[in-house]
């Protein structure tokens, strides 16, 4: 009994070591990579394992065409019963380890994953990866199915445009490898410009306010049939050209409220019982006139909701975006989110060819806190459930971003498998990318999310540090945000690598501790100036370009914060003056302007706080300075920011008087009109060669009031907005 024990023991092991694969022993290889077909994406897997393989243990392997033997690694088996498209299969058998492919790049993501489990590859960011380096390097017996939770899965990050072998240990694609001729959303005017036709065609465009409305902006007349054959003949031509795609996004262009009320459309309106019903029956037409090619369509803004009777055709895609939702906690669980929820759940009874746009990133302020890695997985188990195949997670990878390359890290984890802890995931990435300042980051991240849901405050795509100045970054939480970062910096100061990475990650939190200084009266100048130093420093030395959507750039925002923000040498003849209405600002605005107008304290690049906004209309007030005073100098300040419907206004105009009955002019100062992406602060004053003794002062603003047909609002109101007004 004992020899036949030992001899079954025996057999057993040499039956568990004949099951293993091995690739190299001793520095020298051993395996064979064979290709069953030469596809790219085969190749590309042989590739990727070869690269790795041979930096790990000097070993190279060779690939070749033809029959496996025993011990070597099979790409393109034929074992794909169960797969989707990007999934694979690893399984040994005969001795042959064997990759599948469900197509696309599965082969890819299944020697990524070989990688990731027997190499320990972990691949952090652009050019930044774990690598085991071992000369021998076995794997054992394998029988291991994956399919992604979606077919197609997007997210942000700067390093893919770097580094095109990290992009495939992300598991992620981009729009150019499923959209025909690079069209992917806000097609409209793409495929019919508003300046090529609009002339001609003005019917062609969105009639608003009973006036057609030709501009880049403006949605279609989608009633009209000389649109649809236009817009069909204009798909035919994309697809000849690009015949390797099958996919086009044929939607509305980026606006809200510019679609047609002509008579046509909005009886199409009525009977759907919502916008979208036009655009179903407009892209139900495309894909009827092309059977073998498919439609991408936004449900964005006012197309979100779905139509009471037209249902999307199998080769109709919708685009269903959650742009107008709350980030603090799941889509399910707060009114905005649920109002998503419901729209999803309408799309999912129509269709099951849903594609998810989901936004986790602030545009206003990419260089801020933003909190919501918890809701991450749970949005996307509920997309899954919900039977979407496609996934669009934009999360603000831009560079000195929060969390950048966490974010993009993580992200691409959950866009497979969304059942993965976040929490996990993200502790596994610090140890990896900020080493020993790991467990202070992580402590900072988790103080903030707890921070954000004490405060009961909102976290919006347009946030503001500004508005958590009383939540997540009261004094109290940046005091212990700061002694972290101070900790994390500490633990990594011999090494510059890391000492660099921990110096991006606090970037958000410098930025707050500026952006909050400024909205108060009370302050340490000392404090904030060396703050405003160091973002500076850290900012011009790791090469931050950008801080937000408009391409306003931390160079300048210093130079601004210094000449907008801190004291200046000659005062303000109108701080604390009073402020009376003539016409008035938004109701919304009218209290808290009477104060912000002459408090000293000039609005940031969001319109959430400091300034006070006219939409659709002319503005006046007069400024009481309280008793005659002589001055040369008068100006008031306006912020351009186009994304968010506010123009410069046309002119502004003023009078002064002694006793606020009789004005004389004073002056008036013209604003041409503006079409620059960036944010800017425009001051529109007036000077006196000679002084000037009065105690009021009328200021009269004329408004653009309706969007031109440049700009994305064509035809709906637009905003002005002031802040400061300056006497000296």
């Amino acid at each position: 009994m004992k020899r036949f024990t030992m001899l079954l023991i025996a057999l057993l092991l040499a039956a568990s070591v004949g099951a293993q694969t091995v690739l190299t022993r001793r520095g020298r290889a051993v395996a064979r990579i064979v290709l069953a077909e030469d596809t790219p994406a085969d190749r590309t897997a042989a590739q990727l394992l070869v690269r790795f393989v041979r930096e790990a243990s000097g070993a190279t392997l060779p690939v070749i065409s033809g029959t496996p033997r025993r011990g070597d690694l099979l790409i393109g088996a034929a074992d794909t019963a169960g797969l989707t498209e990007d999934g694979f299969r690893l399984r040994t058998a005969d001795g042959v380890l064997r990759l599948s492919s469900g197509g696309d790049k599965g082969a890819v993501y299944g020697a990524v994953t070989l990688l990731e489990r027997f190499l320990g590859m972990n691949y952090y960011a652009a050019g930044v990866y774990d690598l085991d380096r071992r000369q021998s390097i076995e794997i054992p017996a394998q029988d291991l199915t994956d399919n992604p939770a979606f077919r197609y899965r997007q997210s942000q990050g700067y390093g893919m445009a770097q580094d095109s072998v990290y992009r495939l240990f992300l598991r992620l694609e981009e729009p150019r490898d499923l959209f025909a001729g690079g069209l992917w959303v806000h097609t409209f005017d793409r495929l019919l410009p508003a300046l090529v036709y609009g002339a001609d065609h003005p019917e062609w465009y969105s009639m608003i306010g009973g006036e057609r409305r030709p501009g880049r902006a403006s949605q279609w007349c989608l009633t009209n049939d000389e649109v649809f054959e236009r817009a069909a003949a204009k798909v035919d031509s994309v697809f000849r050209a690009d015949p390797g795609r099958r996919m086009i996004s044929v939607s509305q262009n980026d606006s809200n409220f510019t679609y047609c009320r002509c008579p046509e459309c909005e009886k199409v309106n009525e009977e759907e019982g919502a916008p979208s019903g036009n655009y179903v029956r407009f892209l139900n037409r495309l894909a009827e006139r092309f059977p073998d090619r498919e439609f991408s369509t936004l449900a964005y803004l006012f197309t979100m909701q779905p139509p009471r009777l037209s249902r999307p055709l199998p080769n109709v895609n919708i685009m269903l975006c959650d742009i107008d939702c709350d980030r603090e906690v799941p889509l399910t669980d707060n009114a905005s989110g649920r109002t998503f929820v419901r729209a999803l759940e309408g799309w999912s009874a129509l269709t099951d060819n849903i594609f998810v746009w989901d936004y986790g990133i602030n545009f206003d302020n990419m260089v801020a806190p933003f909190p919501n890695f918890p809701i991450l997985g749970e949005n996307m188990k509920l997309f899954r459930r919900s039977g979407v195949k496609r996934h669009f997670s934009q999360i603000g990878g831009s560079y000195g971003g929060d969390f950048s390359e966490l974010r993009t890290w993580v992200v691409s984890k959950l866009l497979w498998n969304p059942a993965q802890d976040v929490d996990s995931l993200m502790r596994r990435f610090m140890r990896g990318y900020y080493g020993p300042a790991a467990p202070e980051l992580y402590a900072y991240e988790k103080l903030l999310e707890g921070a954000l849901l004490g405060s009961g405050q909102r976290l919006w795509i347009y946030d503001s540090p500004v508005s958590h100045k009383d939540g997540m970054l009261n004094a109290a939480c940046r005091k212990r945000y700061n002694a972290l970062f101070d900790r994390a910096e500490r633990a990594v100061a011999a090494d510059s690598v890391l000492l660099r990475r921990v110096r991006l990650a606090r970037l958000p939190l410098l930025y707050s501790e500026l952006e909050i200084a400024r909205t108060s009266p009370e302050k340490d100048l000392d404090a904030v100036v060396r703050t405003l130093d160091t973002f500076e420093e850290y900012t011009a030395r790791y090469g931050v370009q950008t801080l937000n959507e408009r391409s306003n750039s931390p160079a300048e925002y210093c130079r601004l914060y210094r000449a907008r923000y801190l004291p200046q040498a000659e005062p303000n003849k109108a701080l604390g003056a009073r402020i009376v209405w003539i016409d008035g600002p938004a109701e919304k605005y009218r209290t808290d302007g009477e104060r912000t107008l002459t408090d000293g304290l000039f609005g940031g690049a969001t319109f959430v706080e400091s300034w006070t906004g006219w939409e659709g209309c002319d503005g006046s007030f007069i400024v009481d300075l309280g008793r005659e005073t002589e001055f040369t100098h008068v100006e008031t300040d306006f912020l351009h920011q186009l994304g968010a419907w506010v123009l410069l206004p046309r002119a502004v105009t003023y009078a002064v008087s002694a006793d606020g009955e009789e004005y004389r002019p004073l002056g008036r100062r013209e604003l041409p009109e503006d079409r620059s992406v960036p944010v800017k602060f425009v001051a529109a004053g007036v000077m006196s060669a000679e002084p000037v003794r009065a105690r009021y002062i009328r200021v009269e603003i004329e408004g653009v009031k309706t969007c031109p047909s440049w700009h994305y609002g064509v035809g709906c109101p637009c905003w002005f907005f002031a802040d400061e007004v300056t006497v000296r």
